[in-house]
């Protein structure tokens, strides 16, 4: 049984958590890959309430936002200046003021645009949420198309392309080579850009019951609310397609447009990323290994 592997891009690397340990690698400014690791154990495995489906994927999304701050926070001052350095205070301001304009952009936008749109066309209920659906996706290209065009995201997309290949090759039990892992596509069934458009679909189920005479504010309010709930739901929909994405044709249909907005997160990474990527790949497997773990 292969070793459970997850991850995300960070600044100039790559982080990736196992089943018992956390670990990021970085590309340092001398061109050396410094690693740590450290033990980790999810809530979800320590009380049987919040392992289970549908409130474990609420708990894993907090977690992991906040594991993704901390190892980001690392991640960037190792490349930074002493006097440039961020601090934990910098970086939960820089994520509270990016969740804001997340529920504006991504949010309260195409909803406001939804009911302007269904009100000049004469649709209501599940029309309504597919509209709101529709325009979150189209925000959402456009975003990632913009983002792209900075040096510094191209450089973050490409380390998140390195950590697709490099958990693939890993999967595929083929040695883990930069030469092996560049073989691999860098669009993988579980990677978390899949899961927000997950989201998005899950969404126009559970907003059709938001009550029509809830108004504009309280039912923006409500689908604030039901979040943690869908992302729930997200998680165990990403957690099955991974599981049966390979012997299931239904699965890859199903799945398919989420997997193409890996195509907007995700560049072709270069060797020296991949081997960013390698080497915290091999970190946690060692850990894995030498507490008990066997492949």
């Amino acid at each position: 049984m292969k070793i459970r592997i997850g991850g995300q891009a960070v600044t100039d690397g790559v982080m990736m958590r196992s089943d018992n340990y956390l670990s990021t690698a970085v590309r340092t400014p001398n061109g050396k890959i410094k690693v740590r690791s450290r033990k980790y154990k999810s809530l979800t495995e320590k009380n049987w309430f919040l392992g289970l489906p549908f409130i474990r994927g609420m708990i894993l999304l907090v977690e992991m936002m906040i594991m993704g701050l901390k190892e980001t926070t690392w991640a960037s001052n190792i490349n930074l200046k002493k006097e440039d350095k961020l601090s934990k205070k910098e970086m939960i301001l820089a994520v509270v003021f990016a969740l804001v304009i997340v529920l504006l952009i991504f949010k309260l936008l195409p909803w406001f645009m939804a009911n302007i749109f269904s009100k000049a066309i004469g649709v209501g209920g599940i029309g309504l949420n597919i509209m709101d659906a529709a325009l979150k996706i189209i925000i959402l290209v456009i975003y990632f198309i913009i983002l792209g065009r900075s040096k510094e995201i191209r450089n973050l997309f490409s380390y998140h392309g390195a950590e697709h290949k490099s958990v693939a090759c890993y999967e595929a039990r083929k040695k883990l080579t930069p030469e092996n892992a560049s073989k691999f596509s860098r669009i993988h069934p579980r990677c978390g850009t899949t899961f927000i458009f997950i989201v998005f679909i899950v969404g126009i189920l559970f907003y059709v019951f938001i009550p029509p005479k809830a108004g504009f504010w309280l039912n923006y309010l409500i689908r604030i609310l039901l979040l943690p709930i869908i992302a729930g739901v997200a998680y165990e929909i990403i957690r099955l397609g991974g599981r049966f994405y390979e012997t299931s044709v239904v699965v890859r249909v199903i799945m398919w447009p989420g997997l193409q907005f890996q195509r907007l997160t995700t560049k072709e990474p270069n060797k020296k990323q991949l081997e960013v990527a390698i080497a915290v790949l091999n970190a946690c497997i060692q850990k894995e290994k030498r507490n008990g773990a066997k492949e």
